[in-house]
């Protein structure tokens, strides 16, 4: 959902990114340092301020010079020598913003004052002394080649970085492809949320899955109150290490979402810099996309889709995932469902959720099926402990998807506790669509595994090789006279076994004359060489198809 609002009331502090300036330690590592025999008396996180400029001075009153982000050059010879006065003038050089303070002893200082370590370890400056004495010019010299040549390499790296998500902007790249490019330029995760704080894309390896996503939406909640309350640090270079980078996703007023970059390297566009582009790229597609949501819709239906393949990582990282898209699976009813029918768009699997919201549950709709005859959406629905999905409520739930009176079939999973089992269910239901004859829906229908006993059975034991074998022996000599002479065997045997002893009917839903039909009959027992009369046959023939269409040919 997309939220709009006035354009002077989205302007967003986001922060500015310093990776392209040298620390106080990288610094303090140049080789014009090394012969002046530094040694660092107060460093720690101190070092990892970010130098913007080098400043040579003896004054006391340096401090009104400085505009923030310099690393001082001194000998002290014009330092207050009171501790007091030593003391307010570190405090001075604080709030002017000092990256760092180096002084040269021997000049004016033997040593340095207790005071001014006391006072810049309290304030976190980074201090150093050097031993020997130093050309400063030197030292500014190779400071300042240092910033001028990673900030010619940051404006290339930015140049580089806006031509690449200008160009997946340009080509209409989904939402799922922008995340993938940004977590790969980044070399860390990213996550892209709605306004709801559901996950509509990630690139997350699959080992992190599950401590990423496990309560997605209160940790992410946390995060936006963090980045606002600590944009004046972020903005002054201060960003906790382990703080997530939020960037919103928004234009012309409206916000769609954010982007979320979890800590990782730095890199010479700035971490920020690189999220504002792919914000911008998937701002864009937004536009073009108009009132759809496509970004729900893509997102979801490539997450269901995943899992039906099998390509998701741990189980645990697997249903943290699609919990934080926004389908509760903790103390919930999984049911997987497939709606198919001749009124089906591609607009259908949009209402899912909201069909689905009716019933008080959640839906994640994936893509059509492969072997179901009509067009169909595969869903998976959460609904509370005590729901009942019954025909009263599976119809109600179908007018809510396709509005009106559809000509559609339901066909529904068993009811499973977790995402493992629920994905068992959703497969039973796409095999229960698969059994379906084309050509006899009139109206709503309902039809439930827990009815088909047999298509439930081959569900659960789809991947057993004997199983596979089976269907391959008894069935092969009717797939190679098909694939040679695309013939309708397979399915003249389907209407067949669909209407054990009622052949007129077989015929009808096979759209063959009954002289036609007994012809295809003859054929196939000359080609398998058994009995279709045959209760043990019609059995063995039912079952090789079932595992047939279990594979989704």
């Amino acid at each position: 959902m997309a939220d709009r609002r006035e354009v002077q009331m989205i302007q967003t502090d986001r922060p500015s990114g310093h990776e392209s300036l040298p620390t106080v330690r990288e610094v303090v590592q140049l080789e014009a340092f090394a012969s002046g025999v530094p040694e660092v008396l107060v460093g720690d996180d101190a070092l990892d301020a970010r130098v913007r400029w080098v400043h040579t001075s003896d004054s006391a009153g340096v401090a009104r010079l400085l505009d923030g982000g310099e690393l001082l050059l001194s000998t002290g010879s014009g330092w207050p020598t009171e501790p007091v006065e030593l003391q307010a003038f570190v405090e001075g050089l604080v709030a002017a913003g000092l990256a760092g303070l180096v002084l040269e002893l021997g000049t004016h200082f033997r040593y340095a004052p207790a005071v001014i370590v006391a006072a810049a370890r309290a304030h976190g400056l980074a201090f150093i002394v050097l031993h020997r004495e130093l050309k400063f010019v030197a030292l500014t010299e190779a400071v300042h080649s240092r910033i001028i040549s990673e900030q010619t390499a940051a404006l290339r790296a930015r140049d580089e970085v806006r031509e690449r998500f200008t160009a997946l902007a340009l080509r209409g790249s989904p939402a799922d492809f922008i995340v993938h490019q940004l977590g790969q330029t980044l070399g860390s995760p990213v996550v892209l949320e709605n306004l709801a704080h559901e996950v509509v894309a990630a690139e997350v390896p699959p080992a992190a899955e599950e401590e990423l996503f496990s309560r997605w939406e209160a940790r992410s909640r946390h995060a936006h109150r963090e980045n606002v309350a600590g944009r004046d640090d972020v903005a002054g270079g201060s960003r906790r290490a382990d703080a997530w980078l939020i960037v919103p996703v928004e234009a012309r007023g409206i916000r769609w979402g954010h982007l979320i970059a979890l800590p990782g390297p730095d890199h010479p566009a700035g971490r920020a810099g690189v999220l504002e582009q792919g914000a911008i790229a998937l701002a864009l597609g937004r536009l073009a996309d108009g009132p759809a949501d496509e970004w729900a819709r893509i997102g979801r239906r490539r997450l269901v889709d995943g899992l039906l393949a099998g390509r998701y990582g741990p189980l645990g990282g697997a249903a943290a995932r699609v919990e934080a898209a926004g389908l509760p699976i903790e103390g919930q009813q999984l049911v997987g469902v497939v709606v198919s029918g001749p009124g089906l768009t591609p607009a259908t699997a949009e209402g899912a959720d909201a069909a689905a919201r009716a019933l008080g549950g959640r839906a994640l709709a994936g893509s059509g099926p492969a072997g179901v005859d009509a067009p169909a959406v595969a869903m998976l629905l959460s609904l509370p402990p005590r729901a009942r999905l019954d025909d009263a409520a599976a119809l109600a739930f179908l007018r809510a998807l396709l509005a009106g009176e559809p000509s559609a079939t339901l066909s529904i999973g068993s009811s499973a506790d977790g995402l493992e089992a629920g994905l068992v269910s959703l497969q039973e239901a796409i095999d229960l669509a698969r059994g379906r004859q084309a050509g006899r829906v009139r109206g709503p229908q309902v039809r439930r595994a827990e009815l088909r006993p047999l298509v439930r059975l081959v569900t659960t034991l789809r991947d057993d090789h004997r199983l596979l074998d089976h269907g391959e022996r008894m069935l092969a000599p009717l797939i190679d006279h098909d694939l040679a002479r695309g013939g309708d065997l397979l399915d003249v045997l389907g209407a067949m076994l669909a209407h054990p002893g009622n052949r007129t009917a077989a015929a009808s839903a096979s759209h063959l004359s009954r002289s036609v039909f007994y012809q295809r009959l003859a054929l196939i027992q000359e080609l398998l060489g058994v009995d279709l009369d045959d209760g043990e046959t019609q059995t063995a023939l039912h079952l090789a198809l079932l595992v047939r269409r279990s594979a989704g040919r």
